[in-house]
């Protein structure tokens, strides 16, 4: 519960989904079970990029979209994963980036219980943050751009 936007819910509902973390060969394999990677359609030459796969439990999948959500909206310390969500929301939109986010949330979870370690802050320079929108604009409606 140290990660910013999860609480005891959300982790426990990661936990119980995941039950024995040590089945995933990789962290990032994580992201995949819950179903937050692109689906793909693959034909002869053609290859077709979708939206998520929905995939794996969908009570985790929202929760862990809602902690990103938390995350980048309503948190007000800048890590060097809200400083990335901000930057993909700004170039991608609002949606896409709580849901990658979301993925990168999974698996840093992963990783800091195969670990047992607690999330680390790390400062954001503020070069990194110049000219990037504040999240309540975004909330309200406003285009980034």
């Amino acid at each position: 519960m140290t990660v910013p936007g999860v609480g005891p819910i959300i982790a426990l509902s990661f936990a119980t989904a995941v039950d024995y973390p040590e089945r995933f060969k990789k962290s990032s394999d994580v992201g995949a079970y819950f179903g937050l990677t692109p689906r793909q359609f693959q034909s002869g030459e053609s290859n077709h990029m979708a939206g998520i796969s929905k995939r794996g439990d969908p009570m985790t999948r929202r929760h862990l979209v809602q902690a990103a959500t938390v995350l980048l909206m309503h948190n007000k310390k800048w890590c060097p994963l809200k400083a990335w969500g901000v930057k993909l929301a700004k170039k991608h939109g609002i949606s896409k980036a709580r849901v990658a986010v979301a993925r990168k949330l999974a698996i840093i979870m992963h990783k800091m219980w195969i670990n047992a370690e607690d999330f680390k802050w790390q400062a954001v320079a503020k070069e990194e943050l110049e000219g990037l929108p504040t999240f309540a604009e975004a909330s309200a409606g406003r285009q980034l751009s």
